[in-house]
């Protein structure tokens, strides 16, 4: 075995409960030695339950006091994802934090800027490119077999799924958006590694706010977050927007918290010049051409193992660490994910192209 990492946790939420704890706690190499929530009752209260040896309630404090940390795993509010980054890296530490990278394109830059000076491994959550259906589909498209990638669409709609209402996610200040920043960056970022991380170079985008009123819900992601009564909405509750590439590509999108739609739908769909290709709540189908006729093809996909896609991107993190792979996603493409996003409030509040 490997050298035991020993990782820090800041940020105690419903992420970390239902996504990194129960595969940190699994990995054999690793132990959660110190953990940290500003709700200092609730990080006493995982510690009790794994052993977990040193409880902070200040992270700054956890940085200083406990040197022999290996990595710092990240899952706060949004607006304290860059901050807590760069803190950590600059006092020594490997990071991984979740999704979004940072609520603004400076502040994301300034954490790709930190982790190369620090020399350290920085990675963000990407782990809609870990399930079956996306790794298949990257292999099947660097082989040759879709052609060019010339356009796409990318969208995760809900009809009744707003999360913490009126908590951190739909205030502004805190979270950098609505669904734009919460989902756009999963397909986004899935769309755009499929198609070989083309440049942005102009966004057009349109955002609503319709169902802040509405207590409605239908979807069990509407369970993240904390909600507060009479708390503050002033975020979108869908976004609808248009990427152009360097390379003369396209993606178009919509994400939604809440919508008047039939069922709750993700998906990614590429066209290339000899296949396209469809990932609709994680089913893969690909449209092609084979010996002289029009094909639709249905891979037999299985997932590996009982590890959740959060969970293999953390394993994958590790796997960094121990220096057995190379990173699958970098800080620089978390910058262009963020300018990404940034470019699309911006145009939405202008109501006009951005240029990239």
């Amino acid at each position: 075995m490997d050298k035991k990492l020993k990782f820090g946790i800041i940020g105690t939420g419903n992420i970390f409960a239902k996504a990194h704890l129960e595969p940190l706690l699994r990995h054999e190499e690793v132990e959660i030695t110190a953990i940290c929530d500003i709700n200092l009752s609730k990080a006493e209260n995982i510690a009790v339950a794994h052993g977990i040896k040193h409880v902070y309630r200040d992270y700054e404090e956890m940085l200083k006091n406990h040197p022999g940390l290996d990595a710092i795993d990240i899952c706060t509010p949004n607006y304290l994802h860059s901050p807590i980054s760069i803190a950590a890296l600059e006092a020594g530490f490997h990071v991984f934090c979740e999704k979004p990278d940072a609520v603004s394109h400076t502040e994301a830059q300034q954490m790709a800027a930190a982790a190369a000076q620090a020399g350290k491994l920085l990675m963000v959550m990407r782990n809609n490119r870990f399930a079956a259906a996306s790794q298949y589909l990257k292999r099947y498209i660097e082989e040759g077999h879709a052609g060019e990638l010339y356009t796409g669409r990318c969208g995760w709609l809900r009809r009744r799924g707003i999360p913490g209402k009126g908590g951190w996610f739909t205030t502004k200040e805190l979270s950098g958006g609505g669904p734009l920043i919460d989902l756009g960056v999963h397909f986004i970022d899935l769309s755009l590694w499929l198609m070989g991380n083309p440049k942005p170079v102009a966004v057009t985008g349109a955002t609503y706010t319709k169902f802040a009123d509405n207590a409605l819900s239908d979807s069990i992601h509407s369970d993240f977050g904390e909600k507060q009564e009479k708390g503050i909405f002033d975020v979108e509750d869908l976004a609808a927007g248009f990427i152009r590439f360097d390379n003369g590509a396209s993606l178009q999108l919509e994400f939604s918290w809440a919508s008047n739609i039939n069922e709750e739908l993700n998906f990614v769909e590429l066209r290339g010049t000899k296949a396209g290709a469809s990932i609709r709540n994680g089913e893969l189908q690909i449209s092609t051409e084979t010996a002289g006729q029009l094909a639709d093809l249905t891979p037999v996909l299985k997932e590996t193992g009982l590890l959740s896609n959060h969970g293999k991107h953390l394993y994958h993190f590790i796997d960094c660490l121990q220096h057995r792979a190379k990173p699958i996603n970098t800080p620089e493409q978390g910058v262009d994910m963020i300018r990404i996003l940034s470019a699309l409030y911006e145009s939405a509040a202008s109501g006009r192209e951005v240029r990239l």
